[in-house]
């Protein structure tokens, strides 16, 4: 057997970051930046108010003072009311400051209150004194013309792509997303909808992994099931267009596993051994056409582990972003368990701010998949490990 280790280090050193590609602001939530984004210009544009009320000369705005209303001045408005001693302009949350104006008085701090009004007062009366700049955002306070508004390596967001619309920017330089396809293979699989006959079981495997993928960042192109039948798998991957594909079941030592005979024996795909538990038996290769290829066992519980210990890596990595692993918290164990002897346990569980256990009391058994349904973690426990016990601490790596 090889560590996981040596296993996943091969794959990330076959795996390369994808092309950037330009896109606009509505198509690039989650993909990568490729390229700094710089604003435009100065953000806020100009000094604008931070809330409704008043602008005024605060050496005029003292507590009791009573201030005639010049002016009306709206949010998007040009105008630039001038403001003599005594007056003061009602002003709205973002509208341009008056140049005679350097400070604003809230509604909440006048004797008018909030009281929705159509039409400006002629007068108020000054209840909280401001001081010089209060409540003005000032030019340029967020950044500055030229200055960086996001950072190459960002994961789009929403509040990222927020910034970059701020900086007047409608079009960046991303990551291209991994497009991806998925087989499932086995004589065995049914629909989710059908009646199994004896021997049948509902294909889930797709599913799983289509979400998983997704939630990587990375793009479905196709998902399919094939039976235990070389040709068919030979059709299904001829057919295939994607930058990855993943194959789930047929990887063991069996006499039917169908995709160790087509990508082993023909396409040079290299099927290891891996010492954990579950997820064993393993394959990864590059295929003629530079379409990586991850064969996965067969068991959903496998298939997950699998699936976050080397496919989920991966996929991070071809789609640029900087960290690319799961991250990993240590909780003490909430209840002791078995682990097997010289493989490393990849076990769902569930955690919180204090301890770990199993999902189930079922154990790791890779057939065990209603135990994924509770998870939000997997515990991962050392190869030298053969018993957690209770109170002792424990790796987890939190999935959600």
């Amino acid at each position: 057997m090889i560590t996981i280790e040596e296993h996943l280090a091969g794959i990330l050193q076959a795996t390369h970051r994808l092309p950037s590609v330009p896109c606009g602001l509505a198509d690039a939530q989650g993909l990568v930046l490729a390229a700094n984004v710089t604003s435009r210009w100065p953000v806020p544009l100009f000094d604008n108010s931070a809330m409704d009320g008043y602008a005024v000369r605060s050496e005029d705005a003292t507590a009791g003072a009573i201030l005639t209303v010049v002016a009306d001045v709206a949010a998007g408005s040009d105008e630039d009311p001038a403001i003599g001693p005594g007056e003061a302009v009602r002003i709205m949350t973002g509208a341009a400051i008056p140049s005679d104006a350097d400070a604003v008085v809230p509604l909440e701090q006048t004797d008018l209150g909030t009281a929705i009004r159509a039409e400006a007062p002629e007068r108020i009366t000054v209840l909280v004194a401001p001081a010089p700049g209060a409540h003005i955002r000032r030019r340029g306070q967020d950044a500055s013309a030229g200055a960086v508004s996001v950072a190459s390596g960002a994961r789009l967001g929403p509040w990222q792509l927020s910034a970059i619309a701020s900086a007047g920017i409608e079009q960046v330089t991303v990551h291209r997303a991994p497009r991806v396809a998925i087989i499932s293979t086995g004589s065995e699989l049914i629909a989710p909808s059908g009646t199994p006959r004896r021997g049948q079981i509902p294909e889930s495997n797709s599913v799983l992994l289509s979400a998983a993928v997704r939630e990587a960042g990375a793009i479905i192109t196709s998902a399919a099931t094939v039976a235990d039948d070389p040709p068919a798998l030979r059709r299904a991957l001829d057919a295939t267009d994607a930058d990855v594909v993943i194959l789930s079941g047929g990887a063991s030592v069996g006499a039917f596993d169908v995709v160790k005979a087509v990508l082993g024996e023909e396409r040079g795909v290299r099927f290891s051994q891996v010492a954990m538990q579950p997820g064993k038996p393993q394959g990864f290769g590059v295929l003629d056409e530079g379409m990586l290829a991850f064969c996965l066992p067969g068991n959903p519980v496998s298939v997950a582990a699998s699936f976050e210990v080397f496919v989920r890596p991966a996929l991070r990595q071809m789609a640029g972003f900087a960290v690319i692993d799961r991250p990993r918290v240590i909780r003490t164990a909430g209840a002791a368990w078995t682990s097997p002897k010289g493989r490393v346990q990849i076990l769902p569980a569930v955690f919180d701010d204090e301890i770990v256990r199993p999902a189930t009391s079922g154990g790791s058994g890779s057939h065990l998949v209603t135990s994924l349904a509770a998870a939000t973690a997997f515990a991962v426990i050392p190869a030298e490990t053969v018993r957690v016990e209770e109170g002792e601490p424990v790796t987890v790596m939190v999935l959600a």
